[in-house]
């Protein structure tokens, strides 16, 4: 016969087990984004992989306000490691300094759990502009746009947004000044740059890429820190303006308040689901990079980015009421 504090080790063991999946019960993972996009996509591909070692995982697309919606709901929800959702750039770095009320907050109402992926925005010129003003690089165009003040323009999907931001730190790194053009989302935004409405963007490379690839846009710099597998011939602006940095990115957060055992038998099911070779694979065709680590390391990068928006988010000038 055991011991009795051996029962007991075993009894809370299989205690702590249930409590992610408590009595057979499904997790539920909250995507603050309509389905279909890049981001649910992702979530719905790991809820896959993670199935043998966590249970069902059902996908509960949340859209609305920029994200807020769907992030609140997993703020509010109780800390059993039965919800969880994603925390996007957006919705936890942007978002708190956009917005003049926020119904959660973004530094302490989650318990990360770990950093999902990471996809490089790209710096794109119209091909035919590129070729008429003679830009084929970077160094072209700042030195075209400090030759020719006020007279470049780039466009973004609205104030605010990822584009948005990216094109003012860019402007405040190289001391150059462009008109910003603000749309009503990324994608009218990319028809004005094809239409040669606006002269450069800072694009989404997963949407950009196609354009690319067919010679109608010329990518000029990625704004991750090296080169990004699916640009490798195009450098960072970080060669240019060190340590410049933005990408887009979205990772796996809990309520506040989950317990550590949950957390980390999270962790553990998400990151090696992230190191597969099928996920990387799936994920590369979003020109999306997997990132996976510890709950640690994401919890340091989200409280650095939130840091980092809220300068350019201020110097921007962009609030939504």
């Amino acid at each position: 016969m055991k011991p009795v504090h051996t029962l007991l080790i075993s009894l809370l063991a299989l205690l702590g087990c249930a409590t992610v999946q408590a009595q057979g019960k499904p997790i539920r993972l909250v995507v603050p984004y309509a389905a279909g996009g890049p981001i649910d996509v992702t979530a719905r591909a790991l809820a896959e992989r993670v199935k043998d070692s966590l249970g069902t995982v059902i996908i509960d697309n949340k859209p609305g306000a920029g994200g807020n919606i769907g992030a609140d709901a997993v703020a509010k929800a109780a800390p059993d490691g039965l919800t969880i959702g994603i925390a996007a750039t957006a919705t936890h770095a942007v978002n708190p300094w956009l917005y003049a009320k926020m119904p959660y907050q973004a530094a302490t109402d989650f318990a990360p759990i770990t950093q999902m992926v990471r996809v490089p925005n790209v710096l794109v010129i119209n091909a035919e502009t590129a070729q008429r003003l003679k830009i084929n690089s970077l160094a072209d165009l700042v030195a075209y746009a400090k030759a020719h003040p006020a007279q470049l323009n780039y466009g973004s999907g609205g104030n605010g947004s990822a584009g948005h931001l990216a094109g003012e730190m860019f402007k405040k790194a190289a001391g150059i000044f462009a008109v910003h053009i603000p749309y009503n989302g990324g994608n009218p935004a990319q028809l004005a740059l094809l239409a040669g409405q606006v002269d450069f963007n800072f694009d989404n490379l997963a949407t950009a890429a196609p354009n690319i690839r067919s010679g109608k846009l010329k990518a000029l710099a990625v704004t991750t820190l090296n080169r990004s597998p699916a640009l490798p011939d195009t450098p960072p602006v970080a060669d240019t303006f060190k340590g410049f940095s933005i990408d887009t990115w979205w990772g796996l957060v809990a309520p506040a308040g989950t317990p550590k055992d949950v957390l980390a038998r999270l962790n553990q099911a998400f990151v090696a689901a992230l190191n597969t070779p099928e996920t990387k694979t799936r994920f590369g065709t979003l020109l999306a990079e997997p990132v996976g680590g510890s709950a640690e390391e994401f919890g340091a990068f989200m409280k650095a980015e939130l840091a980092k928006y809220e300068g350019l988010v201020k110097a921007s000038g962009a609030k939504v009421d």
